[in-house]
């Protein structure tokens, strides 16, 4: 029993494993009983071992990846008991319930599944593997043996698996979308975590995701539609991996008759790779504006506007909405959940030789290894908000907030309060559509009523943040 007259109890079990996003569920499921002041019942990564013990909570020390910790703290009038049955209930809901006697046993395995598919006549298509990362290429290289394209959503799969994987589907073009591939438009159906736009004239390849998210949004303001969206995974023009998918991904545009006008997005590419590209650029028909990142380079709201002047559209004024107040210190602290909204950020605030920031992308590998992405699981970029809020050095804080399938269904409910009050000046891009679910109006409103400026544009916002950071000094 603590001094509050709360009790924590931890217990860690094995033989039990959930992905990340059914423990998150489990986890808001136990917290909302009464008498349970938070609960966290997460595997035992070591990323999720020091939050719980950031937490308070003393995890036992032979807890393991494959263990189960279930972490509870109970309000003087909480039963421990209760908790405990909801854990097992939730982890016991969230399991797929077996097939009934008269039914088919689902397939267990990718393969199996693509031979049933086989049996039955159905084309080979495209599987969607999101598995563990270290187990994710076993599943695609079935899929691609069978002869479908692969879009791996798993991150933290090592590289020389992905490269082996591409020069697979390269020889037989077939397309891996990924590893790490978060958005993608195919046959205008989005996958992962995808913006919902109107079909148009233009064609994308991204090895990015939020940048592709970024350009859908930015070209859905100004009425432009896009019906395909390959994501190749952000280190496709490493110059390890050379590009291998974005080469299969363009031609495939440039063989869709309703593709009038096709952009390469990019996280800084390796200079070879993409001067090896921009040749490559040439031998199509179709044309291709490239829109990658890096000094010297435009920024993805500049790379859209040239977009809509090469269409003949106008190009809007990106809209603002509300004010921020001044800023009292020097420092920029940038949070984002999306890593191309990151590095775009981290161009231009080099450009602008700003000096002692700080830009953290929580979905990077290393924050998401046995957690929900920050799109669904907000906790660890609110806990480092709440630290810079608490930092008199602290200028302005730089934010994203990205929307649309597969993502937090009202991202701004948790962040709306943690922003309202704080001393610093809050700049936050959302990245998202009219028609996305979570409402763009709504979200804007709810982060604009709590002290926040938002904006339309990454870059905008960026530029905004370094012009209230400069009228601090």
């Amino acid at each position: 029993m603590s001094a509050t007259g709360t009790e924590d109890h931890v217990e860690v079990r094995s033989g039990t494993y959930a992905d990340s996003v059914t423990l998150l569920q489990v986890s808001r499921q136990v917290q909302q009983l009464p008498g349970v002041a938070t609960a966290q019942v997460a595997m035992a990564t070591p990323l999720n071992v020091e939050v719980l013990e950031r937490m308070g909570f003393t995890v036992p020390a032979d807890a393991t990846v494959n263990h189960l910790v279930v972490a509870i703290r109970l309000a003087p009038e909480g039963g421990l008991d209760a908790a405990l049955v909801e854990v097992d209930r939730a982890l016991a809901g969230s399991r797929r319930a077996p097939a009934g006697p008269s039914e088919e046993a689902p397939p267990r395995t990718t393969a199996s599944a693509l031979r049933s598919a086989r049996l039955r006549g159905e084309p080979g298509g495209l599987v969607l593997v999101s598995v563990p990362g270290p187990s994710a290429a076993v599943e695609a290289m079935d899929a691609l043996a069978a002869g479908s394209d692969v879009m791996v959503f798993s991150d933290n799969v090592p590289l020389e698996q992905e490269i082996a994987l591409k020069r697979y589907a390269a020889a037989r073009d077939l397309l891996v979308m990924g590893p790490d591939c978060g958005t993608a438009v195919v046959a205008g159906l989005g996958l992962g975590f995808a913006n919902v736009v109107l079909p148009g004239p233009v064609g994308i390849v991204a090895a990015s995701g939020t940048g592709c998210q970024q350009v859908l949004a930015l070209l859905d303001h100004a009425g432009v539609g896009v019906s395909t969206a390959y994501g190749v995974g952000g280190r496709d023009l490493s110059a390890e991996v050379g590009g291998l998918a974005t080469r299969t991904a363009l031609a495939r545009l440039d063989r869709d008759p309703g593709v009038e006008l096709a952009v390469l997005v990019s996280k800084p590419p390796a200079d070879a790779v993409a001067d090896e590209l921009t040749a490559y650029l040439g031998s199509l028909s179709t044309r291709v504006l490239p829109a990658l990142l890096g000094p010297g380079r435009p920024d993805l709201t500049s790379a859209t506007e040239q977009v809509l002047r090469t269409l003949g559209r106008d190009v809007p004024v990106w809209p603002v909405h509300g004010k921020t107040r001044a800023a009292t210190g020097t420092r920029l602290h940038g949070l984002f959940v999306g890593g191309t909204m990151k590095q775009e950020a981290d161009v231009l605030v080099t450009a602008a030789g700003v000096q002692g920031y700080e830009l953290v992308d929580f979905g990077d590998d290393a924050y998401t290894t046995g957690r929900a992405h920050p799109m669904i699981d907000p906790t660890l970029r609110l806990e480092r908000l709440a630290e810079i809020a608490d930092d008199d050095a602290t200028g302005v804080v730089l934010m994203d907030v990205v929307l649309g399938h597969g993502a937090k269904d009202d991202p701004a409910a948790s962040l709306a309060p943690a922003i309202d009050g704080i001393r610093p000046p809050v700049v936050v891009t959302v990245v998202g559509t009219a028609h996305d679910p979570q409402g763009l109006d709504r979200q804007v409103e709810a982060l604009v009523a709590a002290g926040a400026e938002v904006h339309l544009s990454n870059a905008g916002a960026t530029r905004r943040a370094l012009e209230i950071l400069e009228g601090s000094r």
